[in-house]
């Protein structure tokens, strides 16, 4: 998931360039029981000392920049460490990437990063099977002693040795005030004859999914087969109905701006960043999902000490409220809160960026899935958004 939003490139690279065609390519897309590496034996030697770069993977408008006398984040760690960063912002999908480094990791070669940031699922699938690098936690202390308590100890990775939170976000309802009265709740944007045919729902499967099964009573963080059947059921309705426009995975904050689209699934820092005082991001009434992004090492990096050093400077408590202000998502570190009275007062009470105990115990996490269910879900999810 910055002015437009992590996950949001408006260039035009849509999320079903990747989901496009039959399901069935997704269904098997996990299948790597055969790519299976012992990271320990993937380690490549680290020339962080005499070669002073770093190469980063990220999601698209999810850092600040330089903009006449502000010093971004990035510019700044290079100045202080000398390290030259090539951040790239080519992570447009968690599938999609995949894609891109599979045949690498997959066969215990390079994919020629030394960094890159996967959503939850992803990046518990990839510590998983594995394909990424252990963390020195003497190289990260910032990481360990300034991580929130909600994302300390995620369940696939509970002493973060392998993962840190890039930054954690929330999704929602996002709708344009300037053609569509309000929507307060998910079953409203399924159901609404104003809206049919303009909304947009996302290619994140736990994400749409998450809410489709709230709107029938379940909790997405436990539900059965049969329950997953008919939230499945319920969005197969929706989208022969006409109802849902399109599924995406990027560019929704420019069809809700244009009004191509009235209203849709939408991450909170899209919005708030969007620069348009027309679009209007709510917890819908059914709850909130809510995710982070992980920054991962993976095997054979030959930069892991700078990769490192990075970790530890985006913990870095006026660091991450630096980063925070910008892009408007879940700070995951610390002390951030405080740092921001210097960086920007009048964000120290966004809950976007720092919500309230109520707020987070209105959010939800998707179940965790075996490979087998995971399959069958991911492919009964494309069978229906494809």
């Amino acid at each position: 998931m910055a002015e437009v939003d992590r996950r949001t490139v408006l260039k035009g690279v849509g999320g079903l360039a990747f989901v496009g065609g039959s399901g069935l390519a997704l269904k098997y897309a996990f299948n790597t029981d055969d790519q299976k590496q012992d990271p320990s034996q993937l380690v490549a030697k680290d020339v962080s000392e005499s070669d002073k770069r770093l190469i980063f993977s990220n999601w698209p408008e999810y850092i600040d920049e330089d903009d006449g006398d502000y010093v971004s984040t990035l510019t700044q760690f290079e100045k202080d460490t000398g390290i030259d960063v090539k951040y790239t912002a080519d992570v447009n999908d968690n599938n999609e990437f995949f894609a891109k480094v599979k045949n690498q990791l997959g066969s215990g070669t390079s994919s020629k990063r030394d960094l890159f940031a996967l959503t939850d699922w992803m990046a518990a699938r990839m510590i998983q099977v594995g394909w990424i690098q252990k963390l020195d936690a003497a190289k990260v202390p910032n990481l360990h002693a300034n991580i929130i308590d909600s994302l300390a100890k995620p369940e696939w990775d509970p002493g973060r040795d392998y993962s840190a939170p890039w930054q954690s976000g929330l999704t929602g309802i996002a709708y344009n005030k300037a053609k569509v009265g309000e929507i307060k709740s998910f079953k409203e944007l399924l159901t609404r004859k104003d809206l049919k045919g303009r909304i947009s729902m996302l290619t994140e499967m736990r994400d749409t999914m998450g809410f489709l099964l709230m709107v029938n009573g379940g909790d997405p963080e436990n539900f059965t087969d049969d329950e997953w059947q008919d939230a499945l059921d319920l969005l197969k309705k929706a989208r022969s109905d006409g109802q849902v426009r399109s599924f995406t995975g990027n560019e929704y904050v420019q069809d809700l701006a244009s009004g191509n689209v009235l209203a849709c699934e939408a991450w909170s820092g899209d919005i708030a960043n969007a620069g348009d005082e027309n679009l209007v991001w709510i917890p819908p009434e059914e709850g909130i999902m809510i995710w982070a992004d992980n920054m991962l090492v993976p095997n054979l990096a030959t930069h892991q000490d700078n990769a490192e050093a990075w970790i530890n400077y985006y913990y870095e408590p006026e660091v991450a409220a630096k980063l925070a202000a910008y892009n408007s998502y879940i700070c995951p570190v610390k002390g951030a809160q405080e740092a921001m009275q210097d960086v920007d007062p009048e964000q120290v009470e966004n809950e976007l960026i720092f919500p309230t105990d109520k707020t987070l115990s209105e959010t939800h996490r998707f179940m965790a899935l075996d490979e087998a269910t995971m399959r069958n879900y991911e492919g009964d999810f494309a069978d229906v958004t494809s």
